[in-house]
């Protein structure tokens, strides 16, 4: 099977020697945003290059033992546990090489909202957090709580989070839209099946390699007190900070952090994410247009539902769907990410 042709490797290589060479340059580092810009792209290459050579040795390890078959020596069952295991490989590299958008390989922040439901949709949203906080530890990624607003009786109104790792944007972009929750509810004494939603939204991170210009007369400030966990730092200083972006109307809270000036600092970086992101939303609205079928980010279009009492998780844009709802709970969202993204795929 040759498979340079299909993903483009000679362009990768190119990319490679090319970036390479300006690593040489003498003046390579008077520039240090562009140089940091320049090295995690090189980074990025060579990554995907030795995944790539990875899928490449499986693929000759079945044709190897193909030709031991033939000739008498080995078993049929074990060319046909490497064959699957080629395949699988296959797929998961045509998989990541659907982020090749540069924000594709930025960090993520992810922001839940509870909809109608009441403590129901509050709880739901505290699932939801959890479900992409598991998610994302299993890749290898950090997670910070950027803020959060804690529900009346259980669960959270609102909820953000950053998630550090490389594609974790990329990954994580079909989230967008509304999430339905079908259940038996823990909350109502006639333990009637219960519906509640929550909104799931994902913008990227924008870090030194994209450069987002904001105009500090522009920025409204606001401080206040810390909410939720945080022991006995939460609620006795003001450390808290919300700006208001005003051409936008964009506004980003932060209470990461216990120093108020570290908090202004991530909610400027939150900020340029939404201008960054909102650029992109205007670079593609013609694209949308086109794109009738395509779930947007409101109320009333659920991208998927968890119908716990069925024991069904269905995405409505994709139509994956699995019966294992307490392992896409804690966690198990990659074949609903990568339906999402392959058959995004195939309609570009």
């Amino acid at each position: 099977m040759f498979l340079g042709g299909i993903f483009d490797v000679d362009e990768r290589q190119f990319q490679i020697e090319e970036k390479e060479q300006q690593t040489l340059n003498p003046n390579f580092w008077d520039d240090p945003q562009r140089a940091e810009g320049i090295l995690k792209e090189l980074k990025s290459h060579k990554a995907w290059l030795a995944s790539y050579e990875k899928v490449k040795a499986k693929i000759d390890d079945v044709e190897v033992l193909y030709e031991f078959l033939k000739e008498g020596e080995g078993s049929e069952e074990e060319v046909d546990a490497r064959y699957e295991e080629a395949v699988e490989a296959v797929e998961d590299l045509e998989f990541r090489s659907t982020l090749n958008k540069p924000e594709d390989e930025l960090g993520a922040v992810l922001e839940i909202n509870s909809g109608a439901g009441g403590t129901e949709a509050c709880d739901w949203s505290e699932m939801l957090l959890r479900m992409y906080t598991m998610w994302a530890e299993k890749q290898g990624f950090k997670v910070s709580e950027l803020n959060r607003t804690d529900g009346d009786v259980a669960g959270i109104r609102s909820a953000s989070i950053e998630i550090k790792g490389d594609f974790a944007y990329g990954l994580l972009k079909g989230e967008n839209g509304v999430h339905r929750l079908v259940r038996i509810s823990p909350f109502n004494a006639q333990g009637k099946r219960m519906t509640s939603f929550s909104s799931v939204f994902v913008h990227p991170m924008v870090d030194d390699r994209i450069e987002v210009e904001v105009n500090p007369a522009d920025l409204e400030w606001d401080t206040f007190r810390s909410s939720g966990a945080g022991g006995q730092h939460v609620n006795k200083t003001e450390s808290a900070v919300r700006v208001r972006h005003l051409p936008s109307g964009i506004v980003v809270e932060c209470q990461q952090e216990r120093s108020q000036h570290m908090n202004r600092d991530k909610a400027i970086q939150m900020l340029k994410s939404r201008l960054y992101e909102l650029e992109l939303e205007k670079q593609q609205a013609e694209k949308e247009k086109v794109e009738a079928g395509k779930m947007k980010n409101e109320w009333g279009s659920q991208i998927r539902s968890y119908v716990l009492d069925d024991r069904r998780v269905k995405d409505h844009r994709t139509g994956h769907q699995t019966s294992q709802t307490e392992a896409v709970l804690d966690g198990g969202l990659d074949d609903f990410l990568k339906a999402f993204l392959m058959n995004s795929t195939v309609e570009n």
